[in-house]
């Protein structure tokens, strides 16, 4: 097992109430001692500190505002012998160090095939183009101007958890499903153009391209793309990210997000697939008889525990919150498992925060530890009545030559110091 633990856990501040409190600059009286506490750290409620002594930065230092260094380990991480070079590599959101459903836009994971485009918007276009009555070459400030809607939607990459499939290999969730994120987009639908130009009758697929150095490609079915395809301009109520395809990108909600085409640049009408090196040699799932699945479009239920992770292990004793995310690329979740005991008991955990189309959603267990080991697992069901599968249970359909499309249940070991990794027992 790779060992990729990086960071050091915060800890978690202690709070009292104390009565007599005379102002911001006094010191307090018959305040409690704190069990296990040195007189230093009674000092930090009990006194005042310099933070409270001297003036704070003004509002001319950030004008973009920015972390608290106090944060600076929240940042996503490659794993460099992945692939060949930076430039067709991963970042990986931490999801041990975040909360709630959405992803902010700093951390959202990056996939990229020739590097980060960077491309100014004015000069910018999109074309339709192919089996359409009139083909149409749009601006950015035209497409600015249609009709606009904002979804909240998770976007997964195909080979989140892929290095999974034979055994487990990478140590902590942010390595192993870290290649996710969920944000607000907002954009134009892609039929509101698409009805611009005219599809015509024999248009049954479509071709979406991106305008990066690798010139990405995918073949997209018509059904889809006329039903909730957004061509996004914005994400977290802000523009795109030049990782995440500025100043235009493809969101294909609940599908893979290699058809989620960056910096798209051109939408060509055909009646086939066009059978693009991604969609024939890539973004296959090799079967153990030599066959491969092709198309497998929509990712399946799947959920991890983020908190405790082994990226994020128990540190106390006691009362602890158990955390993580769900998600489907069919519907909604409706209730998430979680199994302390490898999988011999399950309770419901309390999903918190709203619950949308295709959305991530976050998951709570409050519970206490006492130093026992465990064997935490999380297990999602979507709004089909589908149930998230073991390794085990895909690997006796699919074997293990794949890559893609792994959502089996995720295991983390706890050891009796706190201590957390990955292990697999099916």
């Amino acid at each position: 097992m790779t060992d990729l633990t990086s960071g050091k856990t915060l800890n978690r501040r202690r709070f009292l109430g104390a009565a007599g409190l005379a102002g911001a600059g006094a010191a307090l009286s018959g305040v409690p001692a704190i069990a296990g506490e040195t007189a230093k750290s009674e000092a930090l409620i009990t006194d005042v500190q310099d933070w409270q002594r001297y003036l704070g930065e003004g509002v001319d230092k950030h004008p973009y505002g920015v972390p608290s260094k106090f944060e600076k380990n929240v940042i996503r991480r490659d794993v460099p012998w992945l692939t060949a070079s930076a430039e067709s590599s991963v970042n990986f959101t931490p999801l041990h160090e975040l909360d709630g459903i959405i992803t902010p836009s700093g951390l959202c994971f990056e996939r990229h095939h020739g590097g980060v485009a960077e491309i100014n918007p004015a000069d910018h276009r999109l074309m339709i183009n192919g089996l359409v009555d009139k083909p149409l070459v749009f601006t950015m400030d035209d497409i600015k101007r249609m009709p606009r809607v904002n979804k909240v939607y998770f976007l997964e990459c195909a080979a989140n958890s892929g290095m999974e499939w034979r055994g487990s290999q990478l140590n902590g969730c942010q390595f192993t499903h870290g290649m996710i994120h969920n944000v607000m987009y907002t954009g134009v639908p892609l039929k509101v153009l698409l009805d611009e130009a005219g599809l015509k009758p024999n248009a049954k697929w479509l071709m979406l391209e991106g305008a990066d150095s690798s010139g990405m490609n995918r073949s997209l079915p018509i059904e889809k793309a006329l039903n909730d395809v957004i061509l996004a301009f914005a994400m977290n109520g802000e523009a795109l990210r030049p990782e995440q395809g500025y100043p235009l990108r493809a969101v294909i909600p609940g599908w893979e997000g290699n058809l989620w085409v960056k910096w798209l640049r051109r939408v060509e009408a055909g009646d086939q697939p066009w059978q693009t090196r991604e969609e024939t040699s890539k973004y296959t799932d090799l079967l153990a008889n030599g066959t491969s699945r092709k198309h497998t479009f929509v990712m399946d239920a799947k959920s991890v525990v983020t908190n405790p992770s082994p990226q994020a292990p128990l540190k106390h004793k006691g009362r602890n919150v158990l955390s993580g995310l769900a998600w489907s690329g069919r519907g909604t979740v409706k209730r998430v498992d979680v199994s302390l005991d490898g999988g011999r008991n399950w309770q419901t955990a309390r999903i918190d925060g709203p619950v949308f189309d295709k959305s991530v959603v976050r998951f709570y267990v409050d519970f206490e530890w006492n130093g026992q080991e465990l064997m935490i697992q999380s297990r999602a069901i979507d709004s089909t009545g589908y149930v998230q599968p073991s390794k085990d249970e895909l690997r006796k359909v699919r074997g293990v030559n794949s890559i893609y499309h792994n959502n089996g249940i995720q295991t983390w070991l706890v050891r009796s110091g706190g201590e957390t990794e990955n292990v697999e027992i099916g």
